[in-house]
């Protein structure tokens, strides 16, 4: 038999306050019909006051302790992926530790934007399969909202907030992780990137991107890495049960499907309703399709994100 990490449970939060494109558009020289046309979106979800990442991360991962039928103690790892935590330090995953009430365990933050949570799913799968933990909550949580320019009608409107969460656990068989493949390249950081810093500015800074450019090296790493991962398992396109891809332009989900032979009716997608939430739009969408019943044990599933940096990864998966 072979050691692997297995999702036992998955769970999601959305703040309180929905935001639609006619809202935005009184604010910002916009149109539902031009933010629908070129992206997909219809709706995001804005954190207010005493909605934090740390807080959406706890809420996202009590639902998937509860579906796992496990409680917080049970919890040796927590891997938190994010690029707005809380603080500067501490990392939000220990507040989220401290929150959950677990009084000792590894906890620890990770940055790499929107490939956040495959990062993050990577680095527990590794040390749930070394020994490090037996049981992990791997999260990706995120506040957009709170870098975000409202005067730039092309960026503002693209954003949301939310956190996905899921329990991993170490087993012998079949099912959980069969493989990631993570990719960066530092060379494109000016096209995604936040305009500040702690150690440059010394201010939080606003995000920046351009478009265009994003796009096309999205459709073209993101194919390229789906491919990498299934060749590692030994599979094709055709084998693959559902795609849940991050969420960042619905237009990106239809090329990256196109271009890897996929049908559009085995793409997860809810930018739609969500718009892009970064680290947190994999687990989120996951939770969706697994609480809507869609996702069914058994399956193969194949997560992909690529975001700033540029940084860009799979995951293939038995659920």
């Amino acid at each position: 038999m072979t050691l692997r990490s297995v999702i036992k449970g998955t769970g999601s939060a959305l703040p309180a306050r929905r935001v639609d494109n006619a809202e935005l558009a009184a604010r910002v020289d916009t149109s539902d019909e031009w933010i629908v046309a070129r992206t997909g979106i219809r709706s995001r979800y804005i954190a207010g006051e005493g909605e934090t990442t740390a807080t959406l991360a706890v809420d996202a991962c009590r639902k998937a302790l509860e579906a796992a039928g496990l409680q917080p103690a049970d919890i040796g790892l927590i891997v938190l992926a994010t690029a707005t935590p809380d603080q500067t330090f501490p990392a939000s995953a220990t507040k989220v530790q401290a929150m959950l009430g677990i009084d000792d365990c590894i906890a620890f933050d990770v940055a790499a934007v929107c490939t956040g949570f495959l990062y993050a799913l990577s680095v527990a799968d590794s040390m749930l399969r070394c020994g490090s933990a037996k049981r992990a909550l791997v999260i990706g949580s995120e506040t957009f909202s709170r870098i975000l320019d409202w005067e730039d009608r092309t960026t503002c409107v693209l954003f949301g907030d939310g956190a996905g969460a899921l329990v991993l656990e170490a087993e012998d068989g079949d099912s959980g992780i069969l493989a990631t493949r993570l990719h960066a390249d530092g060379r494109h950081s000016c096209l995604l990137y936040v305009d500040g810093g702690p150690s440059t500015t010394g201010t939080v800074g606003k995000l920046r991107m351009k478009g265009p450019e994003v796009f096309r090296h999205a459709v073209v790493n993101l194919a390229k890495v789906l491919g990498e991962v299934l060749d590692d398992i030994g599979l094709s396109a055709a084998d693959v049960d559902w795609v849940v891809p991050h969420q960042a332009n619905a237009r990106i989900l239809d090329a990256t499907a196109k271009k890897l032979g996929l049908p559009p009716e085995k793409v997860i997608v809810t930018v739609d309703r969500h718009a892009n939430t970064s680290a947190a739009s994999v687990p989120l969408a996951l939770d969706v399709a697994v609480r809507d019943g869609r996702i069914k044990r058994g399956e193969l599933i194949v997560l992909e994100a690529m975001g700033g940096g540029f940084t860009w990864g799979a995951a293939a998966l038995r659920y």
